[in-house]
């Protein structure tokens, strides 16, 4: 049964017909959402703005704490209701879906703890003749009408870490989600209100006008725009935001991973292989670059491939399934033409290297392809792992910062000597030491340098980015 969404703004007109979502493992029908037109998307912004300007109307404290504990628990009871949709909607099989509901309701939990935890600070005075007398501190205030901007690999997760700390920093917040997957935001909306927000409070909606959505993003009513999606979309939308407004971009990259020497492969591949591969690729810090010393390039090719042949890829609503479908056909498309380049270009194929259908390809290892084809250069999104020899470490360094590039990477080694060495020279905002680069908690810092981003995700991060720490000062003959 498949449910249909209205626009969730509240008096929205509703005439811009209808999106209609399919899965895209075997493009049966998912759902609908009903689309926005350009009054819809101009009662939004004109509601959240009047939301923020009428300060005696702002949302206690208590009330937001109280909002999103009974979401989390709302949430809990529903959790496999809701992994199941992200995961015919998406295509991430069952079992990690699973996993992101999980993290999803620990997220809201994490933004209602942030009331507690995340106040404002004294500034030091009476220490000097011009501080002498006064007394001040800080106080968190919402930063302003938020609009969310969403990917659609992490359906439900990610609406969580954009919306979430909006609520807890007391911001309107508006939310597109992404129309490949606006399912799993549209019921989160749901949830949120059935917990007692009022609707204008978070309003969602999809359109299929590029200029609409432009438009809600560049509004000079918008106080800070949270985009995770394409660098080409981001850094165009960051250029043309109106004067003042703040914002906080997470794109992608090409992750890399050193394996050293003296490294345990039991331990590292099957952590390679699965950060890489599950959820087909389609995570912004999956692992795509493996640099391995030339001393155990062969073994790590050959447990990276068996790793790789024993996932079963199919439908991602059954249990067994390890690997999924990827977003739409193109990408397959797309995914193909990469690794038949790369090849071409003097890589081998240890396994993999072909559509297995329309929508699915199968997990593949490519070694060592030329470093200038695109799946050594750009974000593959797929379930594709290049493999290269290094014999120094410097050099191994060199070429995985040979990108524009910086995220999460990671090292494997026994050496504490060789971690620190990683540490201190990749050009990274993270850097993992005998794990994966998609290893992520949600309360971590988050953060994509150079083209990968900017400004820095994670939930206490984009709460504090949400919130303005207003000063007082007080003098006082008294003091």
């Amino acid at each position: 049964m498949t449910e249909h969404f209205p626009i969730l703004v509240p008096g929205a007109n509703g005439n811009g017909g209808r999106l209609k979502v399919t899965a895209p493992y075997d493009g049966s029908p998912a759902g609908s959402v009903a689309n926005a037109g350009a009054d819809d998307v101009e009662r939004a912004l004109a509601t959240a703005h009047a939301l923020y300007r009428d300060r005696g109307g702002w949302l206690p404290g208590a009330e937001r704490i109280a909002v999103l504990e009974r979401t989390a628990a709302l949430m809990q009871e529903r959790a496999e209701a809701l992994a199941l949709e992200a995961a015919r909607e998406g295509g991430k099989p069952l079992v990690d879906s699973r996993v992101e509901v999980a993290r999803a309701i620990d997220g809201v939990k994490n933004c209602a703890e942030l009331l507690r935890h995340e106040g404002g600070v004294e500034v030091p005075m009476g220490i000097d003749a011009a501080s002498a007398g006064r007394l001040a501190f800080t106080h968190r205030e919402p930063m302003g009408v938020v609009v969310a901007i969403s990917a659609f690999n992490h359906p439900l997760n990610l609406i969580v870490h954009q919306v979430g700390p909006a609520i807890a920093a007391g911001c309107p917040v508006i939310v597109k989600p992404a129309e490949d997957t606006p399912l799993s935001c549209m019921g989160f909306v749901n949830l949120l209100r059935e917990a007692g927000l009022p609707e204008a409070w978070c309003q969602a909606l999809v359109v299929d006008d590029t200029a609409l959505a432009e438009g809600l993003a560049t509004d000079p009513r918008v106080g800070f725009l949270s985009f995770i999606g394409s660098a080409r979309v981001g850094w165009t939308l960051r250029s043309r935001l109106a004067p003042g407004t703040r914002c906080a971009l997470e794109h992608g990259g090409a992750a890399p991973v050193l394996v050293a020497a003296d490294a345990d492969l039991d331990h590292a591949l099957p952590l390679v292989a699965r950060a890489g591969l599950y959820h087909a690729g389609q995570v912004c810090v999956s692992v795509q670059r493996v640099y391995a010393h030339e001393a155990v390039m062969d073994d790590v090719v050959a447990g990276l491939a068996a790793a790789a042949a024993a996932m079963t890829v199919g439908d991602p609503t059954l249990e067994d399934t390890a690997v999924g479908p990827l977003i739409r056909p193109a990408e397959v498309d797309r995914v193909e033409a990469w690794v038949a380049e790369a090849v071409a270009g003097g890589g081998a194929v240890a396994t993999g290297g072909d559509r297995l259908s329309d929508t699915c390809f199968a997990p593949t290892i490519v070694a060592p392809p030329d470093p200038g084809v695109r799946l050594g250069r750009e974000e593959v999104f797929g379930p594709v792992i290049a493999v290269y020899p290094y014999r120094d470490l410097e050099q191994a360094m060199a070429a995985a910062n040979d990108l524009p590039f910086a995220f999460q990477a990671a090292v494997f080694t026994r050496d504490i000597d060789t971690a620190m060495a990683a540490y201190r020279g990749l050009d990274a905002s993270a850097v993992m030491i005998n794990d994966h680069t998609a290893f992520r908690v949600d309360w971590m810092p988050f953060a994509g340098l150079r083209q990968s981003g900017l400004g820095v995700g994670g939930i206490p991060y984009t709460y504090r980015d949400m919130t303005i720490e207003k000063l007082m000062v007080l003098r006082s003959g008294a003091l």
